[in-house]
């Protein structure tokens, strides 16, 4: 018999297809609800522009399929955009959502926005499988977004400072990171002033030149420099242009008082900072001096002035001198003063004073002029008398002299304009001397008498009596020598048989 073979080929064929058309079946069976997108927000403030910027994130539900979404509609009714990074953004419609992706688009609202809602349609696949979905935001109505100022108001703004009083130096800065509105200024100015004393004092006057300068555009800090007097002084840093200095401080005049910088009150309560101002210094604005002239009476001339690139204020001079001498004067600024003379009773030692201390180079002593004419000494002598005579001009000193001659000596004090003379009994001494302590000075004057007083001998010998002493021991070795001589031309004479003839 035979058996037919059986084939397994058709059964299996059979078989595949049914179960790939059982796989459809599923699929279309899957509901479309069961794919979806899910939607959140945030949302922020942009401060420059006043808007709020909200965020939207959609997600992709499924894993295995991306989806399209085929419409957006945003309430309030502004573009939603996918921002790509280099490259201008998308709008979020028409968006390809990879699976299981999400996507953040962001919408520009107004800034009064209270709340916002985002309704998409996705579709997975050409027929069917699509479904539309929406998400929501509550802004919180007290949370409002108002745009920031670009740039602030020259009246609003607000400034900081430093100061540095005793080396003239100060700046000022505008705060914040916003520019003055506009062509908006604002000026600032240092200044300095002579001062009559360290702690603030009236009269005051500018010293140099006030720096000013402004903020506003896109300056926003100035340094300020002033040059400072060297002695007492006050530094300000005010509110406000050159026009607003004050250039002389008096007694119930102008004040700065809050325009300083760092005051209390407006405007200078618009700056933060140390205080903006500064009084100080260690010497008088003025310039004390004085020069000394030594007359040939004894007496000084004091002159005194007060002229300086530091004069601003009068200077009260005091001189004083020995045996109780003082006269006190008041010296300008600008100006001197000769009218003062020591008397040489007094002149021994003198002294100029400025509130109680001596100023500089203002001690002095008289000292004899070097085009003082001096006194003159003179002589007349006999054979018995020698005299010896000062003269002292006029205009001078008194003068005290000396007189020596031999062992004798004699002193006087000669007055200006008159003569003493002293008389000594002529001697053996040949000269006399005549000293004048006061001036330092020795003169040798030499006795020569008038007439022949016998043997040209000095005074007080006896008329006729042979010299003896020096000259008399001269004559005699003269004689010795010419005897000697003679002999000594006798005996080559005998060896030479010269006859002497006459």
């Amino acid at each position: 018999m035979i058996r037919p073979k059986l084939s397994l080929r058709r059964p299996l064929a059979i078989l595949g297809a049914a179960l790939i058309g059982l796989t459809g079946v599923v699929a279309v069976a899957t509901p479309a609800s069961a794919h979806h997108t899910t939607i959140t927000a945030t949302a922020d403030c942009d401060r420059l522009t006043g808007e709020r910027v909200i965020t939207w994130k959609v997600v992709n539900s499924e894993q295995d399929k991306a989806v399209t979404l085929k419409k957006v509609t945003a309430e309030p009714s502004t573009d939603v955009t996918v921002p790509v990074e280099g490259a201008k953004s998308v709008k979020l419609e028409g968006y390809v959502i990879p699976k299981g992706g999400t996507v953040q688009a962001v919408q520009r609202v107004p800034g009064n926005t209270a709340t916002a809602k985002l309704t998409v349609f996705g579709k997975w696949k050409k027929n069917g499988q699509e479904a539309t979905n929406d998400g929501s935001i509550n802004i919180a109505a007290d949370n409002s977004c108002t745009p920031a100022p670009k740039c602030v108001e020259v009246d609003k703004a607000k400034y900081s400072h430093t100061f540095d009083g005793p080396k003239g130096t100060a700046t000022v800065k505008l705060d914040g990171d916003l520019p003055l509105c506009g062509e908006g200024k604002q000026w600032f100015t240092l200044v300095s002033y002579f001062a009559p004393r360290p702690q603030f004092a009236t009269p005051q006057y500018v010293y140099g030149t006030p720096d000013s300068d402004w903020i506003g555009g896109t300056q926003t800090e100035i340094t300020l420099n002033v040059e400072i007097p060297d002695c007492h002084t006050q530094v300000d840093l005010i509110w406000g242009g050159k026009d607003q200095v004050i250039d002389e401080i008096v007694d119930g005049g102008k004040r700065y008082d809050n325009k300083k910088l760092g005051s209390p009150g407006a405007p200078g309560n618009r700056s933060k900072g140390p205080q903006g101002w500064y009084n100080g210094g260690s010497k008088s604005c003025t310039t004390p001096a004085s020069t000394f002239a030594s007359n040939c009476d004894g007496s000084v001339a004091v002159s005194l002035s007060n002229d300086g690139k530091i004069s601003k204020y009068a200077v009260e001079f005091e001189v004083k001198g020995e045996n109780g001498f003082t006269k006190k004067v008041s010296v300008a600024p600008g100006k001197a003063d000769t009218s003062i003379v020591v008397p040489a009773a007094d002149a021994g030692k003198i002294e100029v004073l400025v509130d109680g201390k001596v100023i500089e180079n203002g001690t002095y002593s008289w000292e004899r002029p070097e085009d003082c004419p001096l006194p003159a000494v003179t002589t007349k002598a006999d054979c018995k008398e020698f005299a010896l005579t000062v003269t002292n001009p006029e205009g001078g000193l008194p003068v005290k002299a000396t007189f020596t001659y031999g062992d004798k000596t004699e002193t006087r004090t000669v007055a200006p304009g008159a003569s003493e003379t002293v008389t000594f009994k002529a001697g053996k001494s040949e000269t006399a001397v005549v000293a004048l302590p006061d001036l330092d000075l020795e003169t040798e004057a030499v006795y020569t008498p008038e007439g022949n007083c016998g043997g040209g001998g000095a005074g007080g010998e006896e008329p006729g009596l042979p010299v003896t002493g020096a000259a008399a021991g001269g004559i005699a070795a003269g004689a010795i020598a010419l005897l000697i001589a003679g002999a000594v031309l006798f005996v080559i004479a005998r060896r030479r048989r010269v006859t002497f003839t006459a």
